[in-house]
């Protein structure tokens, strides 16, 4: 899987850590220009300082932009499009995860606050910032939709919550939408479902949760953020032209559906 060298606008949502900050770094290398952004104004101080210290100036942005506020979203897709120009390729990699000290709820205890936060930030996030990007694509005839998933909505969840699995599952239904109206018109649309990767989400490696998941996982680790970050710099790449409405899973074999 290599990476493409022509240069295009990305934009990455849950940009500024783990899986997006990793992605951004390599859709730099590959001589993309990036904008990142996220809600937490620290990881996004942090991540410009990263981006600073390794890429010139003119080929970022990073931006703190809430998704639960879709007038900021649309302001934030007009500035990356007059600084850095239309974007071309989008990654879908935001998302929260709310956990009781017990762990995730029942669906019969779950608080409507939480579920409608969760859809809002996971699922109606990644609608909003397609939104944004398809009709410069259209126009333009290219794009690359890469959204992030979860193994915890392609199989049945051991560790997350019923807002989370739902809002994870749902990206897959959207795709499809984009591949049968949008394939037409030279943008593709795929998934990427990590199973359990290290990044500030999923916490410490010495976790009882992620020792227990480490017994599950035939390649006899845990994901690095990189795992995942390739595998969406290929999906944004040419030779990934013909790769459309795919779901590609990223967990160490932990689950490999026939």
């Amino acid at each position: 899987m290599s990476a493409d060298c022509s240069a295009h606008v990305a934009v990455i949502s849950g940009g500024t850590t783990g899986i997006g900050l990793a992605t951004a770094f390599r859709l730099l290398k590959a001589g993309h220009r990036v904008a990142v952004f996220s809600h937490g104004r620290e990881s996004v101080m942090a991540a410009g300082a990263a981006l600073a210290e390794a890429f010139e100036p003119e080929s970022w942005i990073a931006r703190q932009v809430d998704l639960r506020e879709p007038a900021a979203v649309t302001q934030f897709f007009g500035e990356v499009a007059h600084i850095l120009g239309p974007p071309e390729i989008l990654v879908c990699n935001a998302g929260i995860s709310p956990k009781g000290p017990d762990g995730p709820v029942n669906v019969s205890d779950l608080a409507l606050e939480e579920w409608n936060n969760v859809l809002t930030v996971n699922l109606t996030g990644t609608m909003l910032c397609c939104r944004a990007v398809l009709p410069a694509m259209k126009e333009k005839g290219y794009g690359r939709i890469i959204m992030v998933g979860s193994l915890a909505g392609r199989t049945r969840p051991r560790i997350a919550g019923p807002s989370y699995v739902v809002s994870k599952a749902a990206p897959s239904g959207l795709s499809r939408v984009l591949v049968s109206q949008y394939g037409p018109y030279g943008i593709t649309s795929n998934v990427v479902a990590p199973g359990r990767i290290l990044t500030p989400l999923t916490g410490s490696p010495e976790s009882k949760t992620n020792i227990e998941a480490l017994a599950r996982i035939p390649a006899g680790r845990l994901g690095a953020a990189d795992d995942v970050a390739a595998v969406i710099a290929f999906l944004a790449s040419e030779d990934a032209k013909f790769v459309n409405g795919a779901i590609i899973d990223v967990n160490g074999g932990e689950f490999a559906p026939s």
